[in-house]
């Protein structure tokens, strides 16, 4: 059991490390239009990157159903699956 937790943990450590390094995901380009990349930039749009990836994934879903009034977020967040959504998270969470 020990030596199964140790494989778990070195495969998502390397799968993190993947992602990180990794191109983005298709759609992710889409969110530098409005999202600043930079923590020099004053904006009032949050920054994606090194958020954690289930809040991003809550805030698309809610966008998405209408839980959470958007200006054109409601709009963009449609036009994602819940994979798409998810990988975008993902690659979000590993930058800095």
């Amino acid at each position: 059991m020990v030596r199964f937790v140790a494989a778990a943990i070195g495969f998502v450590s390397i799968a993190a490390a993947a992602v990180a390094s990794a191109e983005p995901p298709v759609g992710a380009a889409a969110c530098s239009g409005c999202h600043p990349a930079s923590t020099r930039v004053t904006s009032p749009v949050p920054r994606l990157a090194g958020r954690d990836s289930a809040a991003i994934v809550k805030a698309m879903q809610d966008f998405r159903s209408g839980a959470r009034a958007g200006t054109v977020m409601d709009r963009i967040a449609k036009g994602f699956t819940d994979e798409e959504i998810q990988a975008i998270a993902a690659w979000y969470a590993t930058q800095k």
